[in-house]
């Protein structure tokens, strides 16, 4: 006798046999040292090492300058891509998610504030641009347990347009070059307040309509209206 069954089904060792045993698998485990995470490390590092060589000599060397410049639009270019591989490649982790914006608004805001205190930038420009930038940033986690804030269109714009006119304020410019870079920051000035605003208008549409919601639920006597 061969084991088999008539019906030629596979008896019940052959069918053991034939299906490999459940392996349980977990949750993914991201490295803290993956590569979004270490470009957003050397983004950090980058911030006192772009101040020093902004204010290096006086702060008002070409040379000097130029170097600043390198280092600040490293830092911008990688801005660009840690993000996008930590959401690509699924490198997200949550000292990226408080390192990332914390770098961003680090370069930003030492470059805005070592341009005005050398006298190349108008303090109420850094002024306005901080502003923006810390109190939208409260914002969203003002509102973050009722919805998130996507970033906008406008928002990304505003992004390139302050880090092409703070670029072009660290060289040093003369001649038509000083008035484009002075139009071009007028533009990130004016994209930085509309989109802010813009901000303020979704943040508080998105809390009203999260509370109405809690209290539907409340009043239906469903879970969840502790919102």
């Amino acid at each position: 006798m061969s084991g088999v069954p008539a019906s030629g089904a596979p008896s019940g060792a052959t069918r053991g046999l034939s299906r490999p045993a459940a392996v349980a698998v977990g949750p993914r485990r991201v490295s803290l040292w993956n590569v979004a995470n270490l470009l957003t490390m050397m983004r950090l590092v980058l911030v006192p090492v772009f101040v020093l060589l902004l204010v290096h000599d006086g702060g008002h060397d070409p040379v000097w300058r130029a170097f600043a410049w390198a280092a600040f639009a490293v830092a911008m270019i990688t801005d660009l891509f840690d993000g996008e591989l930590a959401r690509r490649y699924d490198l997200v982790t949550d000292f990226g998610k408080i390192a990332d914006p914390i770098a961003d608004k680090a370069i930003m805001g030492a470059a805005l504030v070592g341009l005005s205190a050398l006298g190349d930038l108008p303090w109420w420009v850094t002024s306005v641009i901080l502003f923006r930038e810390i109190g939208i940033t409260a914002m969203r986690f003002w509102v973050i347990r009722h919805a998130v804030i996507p970033a906008s269109r406008g928002g990304k714009l505003k992004t390139l347009t302050q880090g092409i006119a703070v670029g072009m304020y660290i060289l040093v410019l003369t001649g038509p070059l000083a008035t484009l870079r002075a139009w071009t920051m007028a533009a990130a000035v004016v994209l930085t307040v509309v989109t802010g605003a813009d901000y303020v208008r979704q943040a508080v549409v998105l809390r009203r309509a999260s509370l109405a919601a809690a209290r539907q639920r409340v009043r239906e006597g469903r879970p969840g209206g502790g919102a």
